[in-house]
Formats: structure tokens, sequence, C-alpha cells
């Protein structure tokens, strides 16, 4: 028999669902008939998988050892194996590389902490480097999400039991190329509230780039959007076409130099590509973006030693926010410019004076 008291950080989901997380590896059908069969209960009660989890509430799983081994999935410390490898930091071409010494793991935890902007008990604010993903999308893969629980496991703040509870995971998501501010929910609070105001969009996410030519005016641009899950590609059009979403951008120029435009843009709608679609569609691509720009405007940025979008993730601004992370109320939060785009910008100035 297995006893799980609730913690402060795991309260808050439902009963069905903080079992699927700590027996990831078990089918929903056979979670549902050992409640049913009182062989999972609630505070000694038989419970229905709908209940929402209090700190303190007492679940007891009357498994045998061999069946909980089975569906518990991976441990904390398989998780991190391959991250572990050694120093993971991005090279000039916006990857990773790794060394493959021992103190690869110590590194890593002090990139992550290097990175931090903001934290508290519920949430991390994370300068995330350019060519880091945010999760995994293959199982080899290294991203933000490791770097964290290695992050948390040196602190203390995270254990082998506590990784089988409940998986600290990032709110919002940037691409790989893309540098900037990665939320990350510590506790189940953090990630309930900070999903919350990325879904109703009251959260406002400002951004900076450099694009190509000169932008002179504040705009707020609608248009339609649809992607291609195949090719990982997205269309802008001003009309509505089969598939595509609708999208919001506004964005205000802050300065002009050198046949560049740096901006600040915010999404008002938040789809997959849209700032670097958009802004290609209206006929200033974003510096570097290989996959919306034309071959001549890629081979350009490649003499200036650019080999990646120069998109970053630069501001939050938090709305009124209730419950446990009130206080973040109309907080503001920034991660510093790359000094690549400075760098950027007065090159590509000197190239066009010689």
């Amino acid at each position: 028999m297995q006893e799980i008291t609730v913690s402060a950080r795991e309260a808050g989901q439902r009963m069905d669902k903080y079992l699927a997380r700590y027996l990831s590896e078990a089918p929903k059908s056979f979670l549902y008939k050992m409640m049913r069969k009182k062989n999972i209960t609630l505070n000694g009660k038989k419970c229905e998988g709908s209940e929402k989890l209090k700190e303190g509430d007492v679940l007891r799983l009357f498994l045998a050892e061999e069946t909980l081994a089975k569906f518990r999935g991976r441990s904390l410390t398989e998780q991190l194996s391959g991250s572990e490898a050694g120093e993971r930091s991005p090279d000039a071409k916006g990857g990773l590389s790794g060394s493959g010494d021992e103190g690869g793991a110590s590194r890593l935890v002090g990139l992550f902490a290097e990175g931090i902007i903001y934290e508290d008990r519920n949430i991390i604010l994370f300068n995330k480097p350019a060519g880091l993903l945010s999760q995994k999308a293959a199982p080899e893969d290294v991203s933000a999400v490791e770097w964290a629980l290695a992050y948390l496991r040196e602190k203390g703040e995270l254990t082998e039991e506590d990784y089988r509870r409940f998986h600290p995971s990032v709110c919002n998501r940037l691409d790989r190329n893309t540098s900037g501010l990665l939320i990350i929910g510590k506790t189940m609070a953090g990630l309930q509230t900070m999903s919350a105001i990325l879904k109703d969009r009251t959260v406002h996410k400002d951004y900076l780039c450099l694009v190509e030519g000169r932008v002179e005016e504040t705009r707020h641009v609608k248009a339609y959007l649809g992607k291609d899950e195949r090719t990982n590609r997205v269309t802008v059009s001003e009309s509505p076409f089969c598939g595509a979403r609708p999208i919001e951008t506004w964005y205000r120029p802050l300065e002009y130099a050198g046949g560049l435009t740096r901006l600040c843009v915010r999404l008002v709608t938040g789809r997959s590509h849209q700032i670097r679609a958009h802004l290609a569609y209206l006929g200033h691509p974003i510096v570097g973006d290989s996959k919306y720009a034309g071959p001549d405007c890629v081979q350009r940025w490649r003499r200036l030693g650019v080999r990646r979008q120069l998109l970053h993730a630069w501001k939050l601004t938090f709305p009124e926010i209730t419950g446990e992370l009130s206080f973040l109320s109309g907080r503001v939060f920034t991660a510093p410019e790359p000094e690549l785009f400075k760098r950027t910008m007065s090159k590509n100035e000197r190239n066009r004076d010689c």
C-alpha cells in the first residue's frame, strides 16, 4: 500500500489528473477502475476522480509494489540523465554544444541560475537563450524544462518523490531560436494561474526585433494565419482561407539605422510563428529569419554573422491576479536585450556606409 499526503506544491488539481501524473504509464481506464473498487481512496473514502485536491489530503493506493513500479514512468534522475552529459550552452549558430566532462551538471545549473529574472515559491521567469528548446521535441533533446529541473533539484526544492507527484514545467513556449522570457511553474498554483492569464490574453507580452526596411508608424494590424503541420510553416493573408485563424499584431518603431528598424511588438493573439510571418507578409521580415524571408536577405544576414532570427521576448506585464499569486498584479518584468541586436544594427550601418 502506498500512502501520499498532498503538499502545497500539488494542491489545486483534480484527483484523476494527479493520478495520471503519478502513474504516468497506467491507462486511464485502470485508474478509474481502481477508484471504483476502492483500491485508490481519498481521505479514507471512495473517490471518483473529479475531486479537487487540497493540501493535507491523503491518498491511499492499495496496489502491489510491482504494479506501482510498472506504471510510475521515468524518474527525475532518468529525465535528467541525458541533460547532464556535459555543459549545455548556446553556440555561435544558436544550437547547443556539450563538453562531456563531469562538471557539466553543475554548469547547467549555473547557466540556468544566471538566466533567472525573477523567482518565488510558485514561478520562475527565465531569460531563455537562443538555441535552447522550451520543451523536449524528442526524447534525446535538452530543453529549458531539464535546466529548471536540475536547478530545483540542486536547491533541494525537488526530490524524486516530489517529481513523481508533480512535474514543474513551462507555461508559455518560445521558438528554439527566439530568446527571452519563459514562465516556469514550480507549483500547481503557479502553473494554473500563469496558464489562465496566458489563455485569456490578459498578460501583455512585448517583444523586441530587428526588421528589414524603415517602419515609421505605430500600427495595430489584423490578418488570417494558417499552419501547415507537415512543413511547420504558416501562411498569412488579409482574407480568410480554409483552416486559417484571425491574428492581431501591434507594433511600434523604436529606432532606424542603416536600413533596419528596431521594433517593439505586442501580441494581441498568440498564434504559431505569428510575429515572424506577419511582419514578413507586411514587407518587413525579421533579420535572420530564413523561413519567412527571401534568399537575398538570408545571404546578406549571413555576411553580417546573423544565423538566427533576431526576436526577443522582452517584457511581461501581469494583469490583476486573484488568489495565491495576487502579489504579482500589475508587475512588469523585462529580459535584457541581447547584445547581438545592437551589434547587428551597428555593423549593418557601417557596411552600408562603405
